[in-house]
């Protein structure tokens, strides 16, 4: 039974694996005239977070060359010029009459300050050009006055001593203003300066010269300083022809206290004689 069983059996199984449906799959064969190309895949480079991108530079194609260049000319500059200050000396002087007066301005028309005496030294301070009128002091001292040079004795040459104004220690009134109705009129060489009257309250008499011209003015050919002192209400002052220097004056009046402000003299000029 066995035996007839088993040939069965194998035809069975031979004609199970001729059947279509269960034959092995086939690997595809690709033509030779088809190719199929892929472009590679492309990987980003991460950029680092602590790396700062480069920055673009910008590099000109072109240049440009001027054609001209301009010339500076340096403008010059001026060199200031030195102003000379003269030094000045200060001098000592010995007085040479028994007593003097020192004053307030370079002459005798002017208010007394104090006495000096002879055979005392002083200090030369301050001289007044055009005449010998000095400004002295005690050695070290504060208080200068006026006296005629003419009656010191000058140790050195007084001409290094400072010019001075004739004012330099003059006492100013604060209660009075300067005199009015100032005039000249010249007949030849003689000026002859008027004004009005100053008229002071009771007590302020300087019982002193109370009108005083200061004159610049020409006399004997040499240009001097010629004050002139009146007790009246005009003065004379002589006046020459023949300096380059043009002749001026003012004219103050004295009170106790002190004198008024100058008022300028319209000063009538000298005519050269023909």
């Amino acid at each position: 039974m066995l035996k007839k069983i088993l040939p069965l059996l194998l035809i069975s199984l031979l004609a199970a694996c001729a059947m279509p449906g269960n034959a092995p799959d086939k690997m595809p064969t690709l033509s030779p005239t088809s190719t199929e190309t892929r472009a590679p895949s492309r990987t980003a480079t991460p950029i680092p977070s602590n790396t700062v991108p480069p920055t673009a530079t910008f590099t000109p194609t072109t240049t440009f060359t001027p054609t001209h260049t301009p010339t500076i000319t340096p403008t010059p500059t001026l060199t200031p010029t030195a102003t000379l200050t003269p030094t000045y000396s200060v001098l000592r002087g010995k007085i040479l009459i028994e007593q003097m007066a020192c004053r307030f301005g370079p002459g005798t028309m002017y208010l007394f300050k104090y006495s000096v005496f002879i055979d005392q030294v002083y200090e030369i301070i301050g001289r007044m050009e055009y005449s010998s009128w000095i400004l002295i002091q005690a050695s070290r001292g504060r208080n200068p006055c006026w006296v005629n040079g003419d009656y010191v004795e000058i140790r050195g040459d007084i001409n290094t001593v400072a010019p001075t104004d004739p004012h330099k220690v003059l006492a100013w009134s604060p209660y009075y203003d300067a005199l009015t109705g100032v005039s000249a009129v010249r007949s030849g060489n003689i000026v002859t300066v008027f004004w009005d009257p100053l008229y002071l309250r009771a007590g302020d008499d300087s019982e002193q010269v109370p009108y005083v011209v200061e004159a610049w003015v020409c006399q004997d050919g040499q240009f001097v300083f010629a004050p002139v002192g009146s007790w009246v209400l005009a003065a004379e002052v002589v006046d020459e022809p023949g300096c380059e220097e043009e002749s001026h004056a003012r004219v103050f009046a004295a009170e106790k206290h002190g004198y008024t402000q100058w008022r300028e003299i319209d000063w009538p000029p000298a005519v050269p004689e023909p």
